[in-house]
């Protein structure tokens, strides 16, 4: 599925994400992250194993959403939610973190820190299904 231009404008005023992902319970699991994208899909960065990416080897069924800058026609801040299916993959933490941490740390900013940089990492990698929220990406039902 293509993201929405409306979307990737959203993705580029760097707003703190929040990614749901199924406990082995089928319980929910949040963390917040910063989030990228990569042609049509929304990348994550880790430099370790962690829950959220041990809850997408169990099952691919994640959300993501996002807090707009911008107000909807009825007074509303607008939002995205993204419907998907992630995988996990091995390598490119490094940069895809260091490129995040300028768009949300500051221009100068060097991250991860020097002992974590050989570290391959992780990138959790969303295709999306389908879009919700308040925004153009989610057209009201009539």
């Amino acid at each position: 599925m293509r993201i929405p231009d409306a979307v990737r404008t959203v993705v580029d005023t760097a707003p703190f994400a929040h990614l749901t992902t199924l406990n082995a319970d089928g319980g929910p699991q949040i963390t917040v992250v910063w989030v990228d994208i990569e042609g049509d899909e929304f990348v994550i960065g880790h430099m370790g194993e962690r829950r959220k990416t041990r809850n997408v080897r169990h099952d691919p069924r994640v959300a993501l959403s996002m807090l707009a800058t911008t107000m909807s026609p009825m007074g509303l801040r607008e939002y995205v939610v993204v419907y998907g299916r992630a995988r996990v993959t091995e390598g490119g933490a490094v940069p895809l973190l260091q490129k995040l941490a300028r768009r949300y740390l500051g221009p100068n900013v060097d991250f991860p820190p020097p002992q974590f940089r050989e570290q391959p990492g992780f990138i959790t990698r969303i295709t999306p299904e389908r879009f919700g929220g308040v925004g153009v990406w989610n057209p009201p039902k009539r």
